[in-house]
């Protein structure tokens, strides 16, 4: 939040609009409730959940999707062929393909994500900074809310719940996809159409 806020003074800007996705959509709540008055408009995709015990409920259906056969399989298919010595790139793909299968839909949908890398170790000391977390009172206590909205895959391994809740509790607009976690690359032209709908055209 300090780095937000941050670029923010750096720019100049006196408000801002945050569009934020996944973490990032956990990170414009925190950022709004502490910065309420920076904040002209909140677009949050597939965010992360504003209490723990979503979060937690995450961890645990997400674990489950990964123990599915077709991907247990695969990954070990993968191990045991030959692919990491005569195409070591080709080999790191698809195991970066495998370890996210599980936030889509379809998880060959994985193979449209721009490969990204998460350090464990720096994931884990942003959640226990956060530690029994729940936001649900602080988010209604603020007196204005800026027009906003909540966009959440219904094949999301995060609770569609935790987002269904916090859009009640912004007032804003709830637009739900047949998705997982990436309505991006799943649902690219629905995404596309709500968020232009919603964010300032310039």
């Amino acid at each position: 939040m300090a780095d937000l806020e941050g670029v923010r003074a750096q720019l100049g800007l006196e408000s801002m609009t945050l569009c934020g996705y996944s973490w990032g959509g956990l990170l414009a709540v925190l950022y709004w409730l502490e910065h309420s008055d920076r904040i002209e408009r909140l677009a949050l995709v597939s965010p992360a959940s504003i209490t723990s015990a979503d979060r937690f409920a995450f961890e645990a259906e997400f674990a489950r999707r990964m123990r599915a056969p077709e991907i247990v399989d695969t990954r070990e298919e993968l191990r045991a062929s030959n692919l990491g010595a005569t195409d070591p790139d080709a080999y790191r793909r698809r195991m970066f393909e495998l370890s996210v299968a599980g936030y889509f839909r379809d998880p060959r949908q994985a193979a449209n994500l721009t490969p990204f890398r998460v350090t464990a170790r720096t994931q884990q000391a942003v959640w226990d900074s956060l530690g029994d977390y729940d936001l649900r009172e602080r988010v209604a206590a603020v007196p204005t809310k800026p027009p906003s909205l909540v966009m959440h895959g219904t094949y999301d391994p995060i609770p569609i719940a935790g987002s269904r809740t916090l859009a009640q509790l912004l007032g804003a607009k709830m637009v739900e996809l047949p998705v997982g976690h990436c309505p991006h690359v799943e649902a690219t032209d629905d995404f596309v159409l709500a968020l232009d709908a919603f964010l300032p055209a310039a």
